[in-house]
């Protein structure tokens, strides 16, 4: 066993420090290519997308000044729950379903005012759904969309981000995420590409892949002009015949270790890969450079101001990689260990803040993968871990609350221009077709072709929650 150690770290220190400056990328790349058939031999059914790109907004978007506007909190402000009409919203009974109860204080009353809305809404297009007006842009894309208004999940910190994209509580064991299914469970598109990307911060879990393995872990890109993919370069200067030599240095090294391990997977993977490592080093930086890109569809994106420039970039990098062939890409938006969302005070001054950084980068996402024909194959996700609580945190804030929250879906055989499911009239708790997180994931692997149940593991158990329902109301 420790030989096997000592060789495979032999290759990849050559890989790493031999010239070919590959590193991490390297190490997960080299084993995707693996992936070619479904791993349980069972047919897949017949998909409706190809691609996936997860937008996560990190540390708790509130429902309400977004993408579920309640009224009653302005009417209502200032009062305890228990003075409105809408108490009935706190009797834990009628929400067991949700796995959720109310926390009172020292007497059972729940004494938390309610806060106003900090923004107005209007409704938008023939759908009338109704929008923030902190998100105009998205709202013109209203028709395109579904919004799922019904949201829950059972954790109120910021480990939900963990749950929203694995299913399990961040104290459950770790188990892979819903981009490592999708990468476990598909082909490849293109020889040349990662086919699992992650960019923007991660802090509470950074891997994706668990017992599934590290070759199903996102790919960390940052979209830089100068560095536009960690170890795409080679850490000293080397010439293309130099960079051949070394590839074929190390492939001899690999087929002399192949005799002596002959039953070594991860060994047979790298020697199939190592013309992939070298094809990547020249594609993936060809993607991120927008030279090719018209002014038109620059300003699209947001790439002309200065606030919505980062974001921008992110996206029609996606929409750059999944046009060529990357199968899922999730991009967090929010810096720090919470995210940048979570707002406890001030939620006025930087939602409104956060939200221009997005908005005109979403719609033009939406709007640029519709006008090239990639949206009937590509599944866009709009997500964040929890909503925020009705009542007020200090004088302008709002809590975490995983009780009833929002997300929206667009492309890949999703309906446009519905707004699926409920919360109660102060966006308490999920009325009307609660979705458990994993009915997030099973929708998308339903467009993807993909029946979750047939992706079995030997050895490993997934309860009936990690499975989910596909949200059949939204789908086409």
């Amino acid at each position: 066993m420790s030989s096997d150690i000592t060789t495979a770290l032999s290759r990849r220190q050559l890989l790493q420090y031999g010239g070919f400056g590959f590193g991490n990328i390297a190490l997960q790349s080299l084993l995707q290519a693996k992936n070619k058939t479904n791993p349980s031999g069972l047919p897949y059914q017949s998909p409706k997308a190809k691609s996936v790109i997860f937008l996560f907004m990190r540390g708790g978007l509130s429902h309400m000044e977004s993408f579920d506007p309640k009224p009653e909190l302005t009417k209502y402000a200032g009062k305890s729950i228990e003075e409105t009409p809408y108490a009935h919203v706190l009797d834990p009974e009628k929400f067991k379903d949700l796995r959720v109860v109310v926390v009172n204080d020292a007497n059972g009353k729940q004494r938390t005012k309610i806060y106003p809305l900090q923004v107005g809404s209007k409704r938008y297009g023939q759908s009338g759904a109704r929008i923030s007006d902190w998100f105009p842009h998205i709202g013109s894309c209203a028709d395109d969309i579904s919004i799922i208004r019904s949201m829950w999940t059972t954790d109120n910190n910021h480990g939900a981000q963990v749950q929203f994209f694995s299913g399990r509580h961040m104290l459950d064991p770790r188990v892979p995420t819903i981009g490592a299914w999708v990468h476990y469970g598909l082909g490849s598109l293109n020889d040349s590409l990662p086919q699992f990307i992650t960019m923007g911060s991660r802090f509470f879990d950074v891997r994706d892949g668990h017992y599934l393995g590290p070759s199903h872990d996102a790919v960390t890109l940052k979209v830089d002009p100068k560095n536009p993919l960690a170890f795409a370069q080679p850490e000293e200067k080397i010439t293309e015949r130099e960079q051949r030599l070394g590839f074929a240095l190390v492939n001899k090294l690999n087929r002399l270790n192949s005799t002596k391990f002959p039953h070594d997977p991860v060994l047979e993977a790298r020697i199939k890969s190592y013309e992939l490592a070298y094809r990547m080093q020249t594609a993936v930086p060809e993607v991120i450079n927008f030279d090719s890109e018209s002014a038109a569809t620059k300003k699209l994106y947001g790439l002309d101001q200065k606030e919505t420039k980062p974001f921008g970039e992110q996206l029609l990098a996606a929409r750059r990689f999944v046009e060529k062939g990357t199968r899922f890409i999730q991009i967090m938006h929010g810096t720090g260990a919470a995210g940048s969302w979570d707002q406890h005070s001030k939620l006025k001054a930087k939602h409104s803040e956060l939200a221009m950084q997005v908005d005109r980068p979403v719609a033009g996402l939406i709007k640029d993968l519709k006008q090239r024909g990639l949206l009937d194959e590509t599944i866009v996700v709009f997500a964040t871990e929890f909503g925020r609580s009705p009542g007020s945190q200090g004088s302008d804030g709002r809590d975490h609350h995983p009780f009833g929250f929002s997300v929206w879906m667009a492309g890949g055989g999703i309906k446009g221009g519905v707004v699926h499911g409920a919360t109660d009239e102060l966006g308490f708790h999920a009325t009307e077709h609660p979705h458990y997180v994993t009915d997030v994931h099973a929708t998308i692997m339903q467009q993807l072709g993909l029946d979750a149940r047939k992706l079995e593991v030997p050895g490993q158990k997934r309860i009936d929650m990690d499975f989910g329902e596909a949200i059949e109301e939204i789908i086409a």
